[in-house]
C-alpha cells in the first residue's frame, strides 16, 4: 500500500502520523486555556477569520485596483480560494485541514494597499529602517498588531501556525526585519523546513493564484484564449474543452478550462506527495520538518508547465501597459504617503501618533509603515487625495 493510500484510508478515522496533531502542539506564546468545542488550529483559524486585517483584504488588490471591477480577485477572496485548495488536499493526504486553512486564510494579512506594487515601494522607503517584506508583517500583525485581548498583544496563535506563516516559502536564510523581532523571543526553527500543513498551504497558493489570474487576465482582455494555445498544459485543456463543447460561449469555456487546470495541479501534487512520502515514510511531523526537501511538490514536469505559466502571466498580465500604469500610481501614492507622514506623524491618527518618535524618527518610519500597510486600496488612494493632492 503507498503512502497516499494509507493516507486516503487514515483521512476516514484520523491523521497520517506525519499530519500535526493539536492535542500535541507546541501550544502559545501566552498560555491560556483552550476552548472545549475547538481544537486549537481551529481556534486560530476563528481568531484570524475575526481579525480587522482578515476584513481589510476584502478591498485590497489581488492584480487589479479595487475600482477596476466588482468580479476580479481580491486578497479576500483569493486567501478564501487558497483555503479550499489547501483543505482538498489535506483531507486526501489524511493531515490536518484546520491548520493549513488557518495559514491559508492568514498567509496574505500583511500585504500593502496595491499588491507587489505597493509592497515595493513601502520596502524602498523603509530600506534605512530595516526594510519592508510582506511574509514578515503578516507575523508582525498576528503577534503585535492586532489589538484585540486584555492580557496580550496579537492573536496569540499556535506555534504551528506561526511557523508556517514564517517559513511560508521555506527555511528563511534572509530574515526580514519583523520575523528578526519575534524570533528573539519565541524559536520558529527558521533554519528547518515548515511543518506538512504548512508546505499544503504555500502550494496551494500557487495553484489558486496562477489558474485564477488566466481567469482575471482574460476577463480584462489582457490576452486571449487563443494567446494560452502555446502555454504547456493551459493551452492543451482549452483545446479539450473546446473540442468535447464546439460553440461553448466564452464564459463557460473559461470556468471549465480552470476547474479542469485547478484539478490536474491537484492531482499532480497528490501524487507526487505521496511518491516523496513512500521514500521518506517520516513518522511525524517534526520529521517532516527535517528531511532536507519538501514532501509536498508538484512533479519535475509539472513545476516546468507551472514555471511556464508564470512567465505568460509575467508577460502578458503583470507587465501589460495598462496593469504596468496602475502599478505605477500604486507605487507613487505609497512613496508620497510615507514621506509626508514620517515628516509629519501628526497626520497620523491619534492612537498612532503618540506612539512616534518624531519627525523622521526610526520608530516613526516603522509606525507609519505599519500604517500605510494595514490600509485598503481605496483608503490609500482617498488619503493620497486628501494629504497631498
Amino acid at each position: 500500500m503507498t503512502a497516499l493510500e494509507a493516507a486516503r484510508i487514515s483521512g476516514f478515522s484520523g491523521r497520517a502520523p506525519y499530519a500535526s496533531d493539536p492535542a500535541a502542539t507546541r501550544g502559545r506564546f501566552y498560555p491560556e486555556p483552550e476552548s472545549r468545542t475547538r481544537s486549537v488550529y481551529q481556534r486560530d483559524r476563528d481568531r484570524i477569520i475575526h481579525s480587522a486585517a482578515f476584513r481589510r483584504l476584502k478591498y485590497k488588490t489581488q492584480v487589479f485596483v479595487y475600482h477596476e471591477g466588482d468580479n476580479y480577485r481580491t486578497r479576500l477572496t483569493h486567501s478564501l480560494e487558497v483555503a479550499q485548495v489547501a483543505r482538498s488536499l489535506c483531507r486526501c493526504l489524511a493531515l490536518e485541514e484546520d491548520l493549513a486553512e488557518a495559514l491559508a486564510l492568514a498567509h496574505d494579512l500583511g500585504h500593502t494597499p496595491f499588491g507587489h506594487a505597493g509592497e515595493e515601494a513601502l520596502n524602498a522607503a523603509m530600506k534605512d529602517f530595516g526594510g519592508f517584506d510582506h511574509n514578515g508583517q503578516t507575523l508582525r500583525i498576528l503577534t503585535k498588531l492586532e489589538a484585540r485581548y486584555a492580557e496580550f498583544d496579537g492573536l496569540n496563535l499556535t506555534w504551528e501556525t506561526l511557523e508556517g506563516i514564517a517559513k511560508h516559502n521555506g527555511p528563511l536564510h534572509h530574515v526580514p526585519w519583523a520575523v528578526q523581532e519575534y524570533v528573539a523571543e519565541q524559536d520558529l526553527e527558521l533554519d528547518t523546513l515548515p511543518g506538512p500543513e504548512a508546505q499544503i498551504a504555500a502550494l496551494s497558493d500557487d495553484i489558486a493564484y496562477h489558474s485564477h489570474d488566466i481567469d482575471d487576465g482574460l476577463r480584462a482582455g489582457l490576452f486571449t484564449v487563443e494567446d494560452l494555445s502555446a502555454v504547456p498544459l493551459v493551452g492543451p485543456i482549452f483545446g479539450e474543452v473546446s473540442r468535447r463543447y464546439p460553440g461553448l460561449e466564452t464564459t463557460r469555456l473559461i470556468h471549465e478550462s480552470i476547474r479542469r487546470l485547478i484539478d490536474a495541479f491537484v492531482n499532480d501534487v497528490l501524487a507526487e506527495t505521496g511518491r516523496r512520502l513512500d521514500a521518506a515514510k517520516p513518522r511525524s511531523a517534526d520529521a517532516v520538518r527535517t528531511l532536507g526537501r519538501p514532501v509536498v511538490a508538484f512533479s519535475t514536469r509539472m513545476a516546468d508547465d507551472n514555471q511556464a505559466l508564470r512567465e505568460f502571466l509575467y508577460k502578458r498580465m503583470y507587465r501589460h501597459p495598462r496593469v504596468k500604469a496602475m502599478t505605477d500610481n500604486a507605487r507613487k501614492v505609497v512613496r508620497e504617503l510615507f514621506a509626508q507622514m514620517l515628516a509629519r506623524p501628526e497626520l497620523l491618527p491619534e492612537g498612532w501618533r503618540t506612539k512616534a518618535d518624531g519627525a523622521g524618527g526610526t520608530g516613526t518610519a516603522r509606525l507609519v509603515a505599519d500604517y500605510i500597510a494595514g490600509m485598503t486600496d481605496r483608503f490609500a488612494l482617498d488619503e493620497h487625495s486628501r494629504l497631498i493632492q
